[in-house]
């Protein structure tokens, strides 16, 4: 007797294909805002013509020497060459020294004297911002009747009569390029301490900054090690506003007459020597002014691209 072995039909298995699950990497603001400024072309440019001016003002010793020409060498016989001229580019001014030499020469200190005073004040301004801010009381108190004080006198008052002083030869003020620096340092932080003052105000109730207050950080670690950090996006735009508007500011000095002094060359006192010779060299007025013009609208648009960049809530 035979058997029989029936077989059973399988069922088909049907696989379901399933969409790829996308993984999303995060990315911290720093990241997301570079990527935001590599696609900003107008503050890239304006970052590369700042970059560029700084260069050449650093290497003005280099370039002049390559020129064979002296910013302080007067030659009177050839006073008030054009643009073109042979042996001077930019062509000389009234005591026939070399114009190129000198915007180089005068991009040192008026870049120099923008840039260390923005710094300057930058630090003192975050130092007292966020001390203010985090403990507040009387501390807070103090700091805003200083501030309040400080900003009902107009600012450019107070200088003049800073430096009004310190041209008297019994001052114990020295006038100088140094002194410019810590004065405008020392006197214009109140912004940047308000606008420190409020972040930290709101910083200082997050959770992190309560978890490590919890776990016993002292509050110089809270200060310096958790806000400030948080807060370097505002300050990197705050820094190139600022030294755009003290570069301003030290040439309304100098047209004034009160800030750096001659024969020491700034894109300011350039400007006002060759005011009085503008129908017999043109070019003395034009060339400073269009380099404070260019240096100070780029600052600006870097300032403006950069806050656009560290905005969070800015969509790509």
């Amino acid at each position: 007797m035979s058997t029989q072995t029936t077989a059973q039909p399988t069922s088909p298995i049907v696989r379901i294909a399933l969409p790829e699950e996308k993984h999303y990497v995060g990315q911290s603001l720093t990241k997301v805002a570079l990527r935001r400024l590599r696609r900003d072309h107008l503050t890239l440019v304006a970052i590369g013509i700042v970059v560029l001016l700084t260069v050449l003002s650093i290497l003005a010793p280099v370039i002049s020497s390559a020129f064979g020409v002296n910013y302080t060498s007067t030659e009177i016989p050839d006073k008030f060459l054009p643009i073109g001229a042979p042996g001077h580019l930019l062509g000389t001014d009234d005591l026939g020294r070399d114009q190129l030499s000198r915007l180089l020469y005068a991009g040192q200190v008026s870049l120099s004297i923008g840039f260390v005073s923005a710094i300057l004040s930058l630090v003192i301004g975050v130092s007292l911002g966020v001390v203010t801010g985090y403990y507040g009381g009387i501390v807070d108190d103090i700091t805003n009747w200083v501030i309040t004080t400080l900003n009902s006198i107009p600012s450019l008052f107070l200088l003049l009569i800073i430096f009004a002083v310190s041209r008297d030869p019994n001052s114990i003020i020295p006038q100088s390029t140094v002194t410019l620096i810590l004065v405008l340092g020392l006197l214009g932080w109140t912004g940047t301490t308000r606008l420190v003052r409020g972040e930290t105000l709101s910083l200082r109730e997050r959770e992190y900054i309560i978890s490590a207050r919890a776990i016993g950080a002292s509050s110089s670690r809270i200060m310096f090690s958790h806000i400030v950090p948080n807060l370097i996006s505002i300050l990197v735009v705050t820094l190139a506003i600022d030294i755009g508007i003290l570069i301003l500011v030290e040439s309304s000095l100098s047209f004034l007459g009160f800030g750096v002094r001659p024969p020491t060359p700034s894109w300011g006192n350039m400007l006002t020597e060759a005011s009085s010779f503008f129908t017999k060299g043109a070019h003395l007025v034009v060339l400073p002014g269009l380099l404070i013009t260019v240096t100070v609208l780029c600052l600006y648009v870097i300032g403006d691209g950069l806050r656009d960049a560290f905005d969070p809530t800015s969509k790509d």
